[in-house]
């Protein structure tokens, strides 16, 4: 077709002979800010990590995979209640008008591509590996920010999940979508479970509590808490592991 430019969103591997055909390169629009969080959901493990900003970066394909110069960037801040789905709607509309100007800018020859070794990094740089079901699990030893982060950082889609455990050994999944961080001090142990079986369920945790707003049981519909406890009485018998 022969193709002066070529871009790419979201994307497996290219090989080489596809991405060097355009005379002007190939550029992809990656939703971080670049050279933080290379890999597959870059999105996810911002949110899980507990930022408070993340951006777009629009740059040139290379042999290794998110390393090549960077074109463009858009800064977005990330509120303490924003989930994936809040901030992948936020990144996703800066990121269809970045690549118009991205385009314009290489058509325009105004480009100056920056080399991601040569860009001041606060901090470690961090990876983005993909997420698999067992990623998804949450370890109740973490302190109450870190797993209401983790549980933010996966919801609505794959979704953090945990296990209802019986006192007889029967384990129940248990998708949680949405929650809140209670900090406080107690002596409940880590993973058992408080109700007023009307309104609320916590979860103990080292330095507080975890309190349940939209979760799921395998099998079930999602649903609010409220709806859940007037069908599952007996959830104050389960802890969590």
């Amino acid at each position: 077709w022969k193709a002066d430019l070529q871009i790419v969103v979201a994307f497996r591997m290219l090989p080489e002979v596809v991405w060097n055909m355009p005379r002007l390169g190939t550029f992809n629009l990656h939703a971080s800010l670049l050279p933080q969080y290379r890999g597959a959901a870059p999105i996810n493990w911002a949110v899980i990590n507990g930022d408070t900003e993340t951006g777009i970066t629009t740059f040139f394909l290379k042999h290794e995979i998110d390393t090549g110069e960077v074109i463009q960037q858009v800064r977005v801040p990330i509120a303490d209640t924003d989930n994936v789905e809040v901030v992948h709607d936020k990144l996703m509309m800066l990121g269809g008008k970045l690549v118009l100007e991205t385009v314009d800018a290489i058509l325009n020859g105004t480009v100056k591509p920056i080399p991601q070794e040569e860009m001041v990094v606060v901090g470690e740089l961090r990876p983005a590996p993909k997420i698999f079901k067992e990623t998804c699990r949450i370890d109740w030893n973490q302190p109450v920010k870190n797993i209401y982060d983790f549980v933010r950082g996966l919801s609505p889609y794959p979704a953090a999940w945990t296990e209802l455990i019986s006192e007889d050994g029967k384990r129940l999944a248990l998708k949680i979508y949405q929650a809140e961080k209670r900090p406080a001090e107690h002596n409940f142990p880590v993973g058992s479970i408080h109700t007023d079986h009307k309104s609320y369920i916590d979860v103990a945790v080292k330095d507080g509590f975890l309190r349940l707003r939209s979760l799921q049981l395998a099998g079930k519909k999602r649903m609010n808490i409220t709806d859940f406890l007037n069908g599952f009485k007996q959830i104050a018998e389960y802890t969590v592991g």
